[in-house]
């Protein structure tokens, strides 16, 4: 007998379901530059992250990053330089 996908869902915990939800939206190194400035997708890694965190009983971790999903959202935060490129102001 073959599980349905809401079968297999069932079978997971909340917090594996959150760790695969947190890397499915986790931005790969690869789609960095294209999705730097993305802020639903920005957001929406930072919130799964959070949420992980949260069931992990960090709050504090949690918290730092539904600030930083919240930052995204409210364009308080914007996207850091790319990491590979060094510093300029030299």
């Amino acid at each position: 007998m073959q599980l349905t996908k809401t079968d297999a869902l069932k079978e997971l915990s909340t917090l594996e379901l959150a760790q695969a939800l947190a890397e499915r939206l986790s931005i790969a190194p690869e789609d960095w530059h294209r999705l730097k400035s993305n802020r639903p997708a920005r957001a929406s890694e930072q919130a799964a992250a959070g949420l992980v965190f949260l069931l992990k009983e960090q709050p504090e971790e949690a918290l730092a990053r539904f600030r930083q999903a919240s930052g995204w959202l409210d364009r308080s935060i914007s996207a850091p330089p790319c990491p590979t490129h060094g510093d300029r102001s030299r």
